[in-house]
């Protein structure tokens, strides 16, 4: 009896000391409040060229949900994509695979649509809010409304490229920092422009069936100074 009594004695002692444990572990400490900071401008990373002209990455890779490739509009023209696309056919990867090229990163996406060239216009995917940087070095030569459905989607802001003054480079869907005007000079990765706009409620976007979002994203496009359009 003696024993018996001993035995259950040292049973519950156990039990409540892993139990207790196990209580503690199920308490999560508070988030940490550097996940609620802003991101912060991109490193710098070539996603596309055109000639020479090389555009960098928009906005941060911590916000960064997918890339993609559509038409521009009328007269942008066609730009060189670096990385894999991840949504390529069979014939196309067959080919990469027997003489090599259309590997590394990023990867991005063949969206379709559009009235210019394939891929004419580089839609970076991010949550609205996110921070949009400069893609290249240049001089803001224009600001301008866009107009989508009948209703102001935004800004579109037109860059001329240090060195390139034949091009101007267009970032639009965001809502410009009130800081910019027409003759601010931009550093690409560096120099913030606006923020990205929530434009899910206007349209439906080719982006979303890549992302785990509404595929809100901010467009850039390469016209030369003579066909650019001004809404």
């Amino acid at each position: 009896m003696l024993l018996a009594i001993s035995l259950i004695a040292v049973v519950g002692l156990l039990v409540s000391a892993f139990g207790g444990a196990g209580t503690a572990q199920t308490i999560s400490a508070p988030s940490s409040p550097t996940r609620l900071l802003p991101a912060g401008p991109p490193t710098p990373e070539v996603i596309a060229r055109l000639g020479g002209l090389r555009l960098q990455l928009p906005v941060s890779q911590r916000r960064l949900t997918a890339i993609g490739y559509l038409g521009g509009s009328d007269g942008s023209l066609t730009l060189a994509p670096l990385g894999t696309q991840a949504n390529a056919g069979l014939l196309t990867r067959l080919f990469h695979k027997l003489v090599g090229g259309g590997g590394g990163s990023p990867r991005w996406f063949a969206l379709g649509g559009g009235p210019g060239p394939a891929l004419s216009a580089l839609a970076v995917g991010a949550a609205s809010g996110s921070d949009v940087y400069a893609p290249v070095d240049g001089t803001i030569v224009g600001i301008n409304d866009v107009i989508l459905n009948g209703s102001v989607a935004g800004q579109r802001i037109d860059i001329q490229p240090n060195g390139s003054p034949s091009l101007v480079v267009s970032v639009s869907r965001v809502g410009v920092d009130p800081s910019l005007h027409v003759g601010s000079a931009v550093l690409s990765s560096v120099s913030k422009l606006g923020t990205i706009l929530d434009l899910s409620h206007v349209e439906k976007q080719a982006l979303a069936r890549y992302t785990n979002d509404t595929g809100n994203h901010v467009l850039v496009e390469v016209h030369t100074t003579a066909t650019l359009q001004v809404p």
